[in-house]
């Protein structure tokens, strides 16, 4: 996901991409620590995803 990708997104689709990306994450986990991960790089472009949108947000909101 790239960052321009983000910035044509209204607030409401930003924020159901997060929604989206956090359960993602939180299933990753579970996966981790059951030994079921098989792509483990998956856990860091999904933690990257959510500081882009939240960094998106934020810069939405200032403006």
């Amino acid at each position: 996901m790239k960052a321009q990708d983000l910035l044509g997104k209204t607030a409401d689709e930003l924020k159901a991409e997060l929604l989206q990306l956090k359960k993602e994450q939180f299933n990753l986990r579970f996966q981790k620590a059951s030994g079921q991960l098989e792509n483990t790089a998956r856990q860091r472009q999904v933690r990257r995803d959510i500081a882009r949108i939240k960094t998106v947000m934020s810069a939405n909101a200032a403006s």
